[in-house]
């Protein structure tokens, strides 16, 4: 891994793959040009599913378009709606990996972004979806007029997170400039 170029997504990867196995339930909360829903894709094999998530239609043309060429279509359910809507999507308990990346859409409009109000209940939701020793990875880019809002709401709500369940671990890029992007790792286990 080239450390020059190491990033919060490359970091919350390497952590998926290590946890991610086949015939695993994921979601990919933020579907954006599909590339997390490849991933999960690839590790959950022909025996388990991801299910995305995405309110821009840019998105889900490009995760489909993406799937599509993979051939991954079949593993993968890919709906048009907000995140915090994925408690209607699959049961407590059964969901080994969800991924977030908040901001906007990559090449997309920046006037269209997450919102902290949906994207801590979906983070809620999410904590009760995964199963004993499920993950959660986030990447929480920032920055514009309206980033910086939806950054500190969801540092705030991450540190009240009930320890007994959950292990938080936010970490930064302490010597990069320009916002980097804030990965953030949560495990479900005692």
């Amino acid at each position: 891994m080239d450390l020059k170029s190491f990033s919060a997504l490359e970091w919350a990867h390497k952590f998926i793959r290590e946890h991610v196995k086949p015939g695993d339930l994921c979601i990919d909360a933020t579907a954006g040009r599909g590339h997390d829903t490849a991933l999960l894709c690839g590790l959950v094999g022909e025996t388990g599913h991801v299910t995305a998530f995405d309110i821009q239609s840019d998105a889900i043309a490009s995760t489909n378009a993406r799937l599509a060429e993979l051939g991954y279509t079949d593993r993968a359910t890919v709906i048009q709606g907000s995140h915090s809507t994925m408690g209607e999507y699959a049961q407590p308990g059964t969901i080994s990996c969800i991924t977030f990346n908040f901001g906007w859409l990559p090449g997309g409009d920046h006037n269209i972004f997450t919102h902290a109000d949906t994207s801590i209940a979906a983070i809620g939701q999410g904590l009760e979806l995964l199963r004993e020793d499920g993950i959660m990875s986030l990447c929480i880019y920032y920055g514009r007029e309206t980033g910086f809002a939806e950054r500190d709401a969801l540092l705030a709500y991450l540190r009240t997170i009930d320890s007994k369940q959950y292990t938080v671990m936010i970490c930064e890029f302490a010597n990069r400039s320009n916002c980097p992007p804030i990965p953030v790792l949560i495990w479900k286990g005692k």
